[in-house]
């Protein structure tokens, strides 16, 4: 290589000595199980989650958790987590980067909006479309200018009778001598009538492009765990294969296995749980290959898979977060193998999504294909000893609720009650913040002003069965506290903040508002901060005192009976329950119930201060 004139000098100084950088090896590395353990033991003893007394390897207690399936995930992988796995590894077949798909509602829109969307999606990097559809659909104008041999079509139509043959039918009309470009799906869903399903396949096959959805997000948007979305995926296919390859209508015969499986693409939902989703989808693979082995073998035929990233763990409130959510989702959707990828926008739990959230949506796949560059390896999370044992406990757990509920005749009702409990254990966990939300139970912004968004039929019918994980804080923060609460701060600055923090976000979170005392020193500046705050605000029934043990023994009694006599009638100590207050809050505490108690107190004292 010649040396450029004018250019700088290589900084040699800078490079290490050839050879100094010595990797370990399976043969030199010294470290065993053990020293692990005694290093994270150390860090737990610090942070008092053990003890001097505990040993080490008790820190798998500690560190592992379970999910909602009872799966243990542990902190680490090791190599004997692999050593007993029930299958062997089907890895994804897709190489480079996926399907990047847009989803439009085109019901309620006018179609030349919907097409000027769509347009842009296209142009702006899109490589297929989802479109939400019904007899009213205009395709032809919602469609118009756009390339239909290279952008394929995904049609989604209600499950009424019929529906889904009219959406079939009208596309392809649409479609006339154009060839359909590979993935191109007339989109009726698997749980339609089963005259509907052998006639959108018996079309499929005609126009050669794919026929049927099986769609895991609609039990998954009322609240199932990963388990129970893959076995009602399960579930679903499998009624789909029944139907098609039993079809005798109009004279038909039923299809074979292979070509009945081959017109299938299943629709799951990924989430911000990035190694649960990732396995998630290598365990579909998995087990709809184990379906088609069992029912006489389809070889050479694939799952396809379409991912979603979660609508019910998105938020209308801090939406902004929604865009993290769904970049992490994407990339367990990425390296777990999907075939398309939909992001749906981040202000899509508001309404319509605007250019915006369009244009975000599309790009996080692109950031991720084009600059992480995921694209580049097959299954890359492949081997690693954490993500195959939670792909086998995953697909087991999902295996054995798919035994349960398969033949059922409404599966949705099937699936109720396993989704009920789910909901009910999940809330649980987010209602004592085990499980945050970031923007809603985490880090609340009372001031925050939401963007405004349009609500429409296609909205509706989208997100209406929705269940989102943190409804009930954002039923709390759709209707806020009246007046605020008193935060009053006992002692200095240093010796409060962390209390005072605390219990200022947790009040937000529940829709409350805090007017804090200050720096106080005695019960006298504490009354009088709160004389203060009453004369801007009027009378603010429910105080929170926050500060310090040492502050609380040497002067919190005395505090709180000093705000009782100012005026206060709900006293709550933010620490340890004491005989002076009515209520405390501290880490681990029930937030819904504490929060549902003091509106309570602020609102039973407010409506008392009206009659009077």
């Amino acid at each position: 290589m010649s040396e450029v004139e004018g250019g700088l000098d290589e900084p040699t100084e800078l490079q290490p000595d050839q050879g100094a950088l010595a990797l370990a090896d399976p043969e030199t590395d010294a470290w065993v199980q053990a020293d692990w353990e005694a290093e994270t033991a150390r860090v737990l003893r610090k942070s008092r989650r053990l003890t001097d007394e505990d040993p080490d390897a008790s820190v798998w207690d500690k560190l592992t958790r379970s999910t909602l399936d009872g799966i243990a995930v542990a902190p680490i992988g090791r190599p004997q987590d692999a050593d007993h796995l029930t299958a062997g590894v089907l890895r994804p077949s897709r190489t480079g980067g996926w399907d990047v798909r847009a989803h439009l509602g085109a019901r309620s829109v006018p179609a030349k909006d919907a097409n000027e969307t769509l347009l842009v999606d296209l142009e702006g990097g899109v490589t297929s479309l989802w479109l939400r559809v019904d007899a009213s659909t205009d395709l032809d104008a919602v469609l118009k200018g756009v390339y239909l041999d290279l952008a394929p079509v995904v049609l989604e139509a209600p499950r009424e009778p019929g529906a889904g043959v009219a959406a079939a039918q009208a596309f392809l009309a649409h479609l006339e001598a154009t060839t359909p470009a590979p993935g191109t799906n007339l989109g009726v869903d698997a749980l339609a009538p089963a005259a509907d399903l052998v006639a959108v396949a018996r079309l499929a096959l005609d126009a050669g492009v794919l026929g049927i959805v099986v769609d895991a997000t609609t039990v998954h948007d009322r609240g199932a765990s990963d388990a129970q979305d893959l076995a009602y995926a399960l579930a679903v296919g499998v009624r789909a294969l029944r139907v098609l390859t039993a079809a005798e209508a109009d004279g038909g015969a039923g299809l074979d296995l292979a070509t009945a499986a081959g017109l299938l693409e299943f629709r799951i939902a990924v989430t911000d749980e990035q190694f649960p989703s990732i396995a998630k989808l290598r365990a579909a693979r998995r087990l709809w290959a184990r379906v088609l082995e069992l029912s006489g073998g389809a070889g050479g035929v694939e799952q396809r898979q379409h991912a979603v990233t979660s609508r019910p763990m998105t938020s209308r409130f801090d939406p902004y977060v929604n865009m993290l959510r769904t970049t992490v989702a994407a990339f367990a959707a990425g390296v777990g193998g999907a075939d398309s990828v939909t992001v749906l926008p981040f202000d899509a739990p508001l309404g319509r999504p605007e250019v915006l959230g369009r244009r975000v949506a599309r790009n996080i796949s692109h950031l991720l294909i084009d600059e992480a560059h995921l694209g580049k390896v097959g299954d890359i999370a492949g081997g690693a000893y954490a993500v195959e044992r939670l792909t086998d406990d995953l697909a087991v757990a999902a295996w054995s609720v798919f035994t349960e509920t398969d033949g059922e005749d409404d599966l949705d009702a099937a699936f109720a009650p396993l989704v009920d409990a789910t909901v009910a254990a999940r809330e649980k966990q987010v209602a004592t913040r085990r499980r945050p939300l970031t923007g809603l139970s985490e880090f609340p912004n009372l001031a925050e002003e939401l963007p405004e968004r349009v609500r429409d039929a296609d909205w509706h019918a989208e997100w209406g069965a929705v269940r989102p994980y943190g409804a009930s804080f954002e039923a709390l923060r759709d209707t806020p506290a009246d007046r605020p609460a008193f935060l009053a701060t006992v002692g200095t600055v240093a010796t409060h903040t962390a209390r005072a923090t605390f219990a200022t976000n947790l009040l937000a979170a529940g829709g409350v508002a805090v007017e804090p005392a200050g720096a106080t020193d005695d019960a006298e500046a504490l009354a009088a901060a709160y004389e203060a705050a009453v004369g801007t605000h009027g009378p603010l029934p429910v105080v929170v005192l926050a500060g310090a043990d040492a502050t609380y023994g040497a002067w919190g009694a005395e505090a709180a009976a000093a705000l009782r006599a100012a005026g206060a009638r709900h006293v709550v100590i933010a620490g340890k329950q004491t005989d002076y207050a009515d209520d405390a809050c501290a880490m681990g505490v029930d937030a819904l119930a504490f929060l549902g108690r003091t509106r309570a107190a602020l609102g039973q004292a407010l409506g008392q201060e009206s009659q009077a």
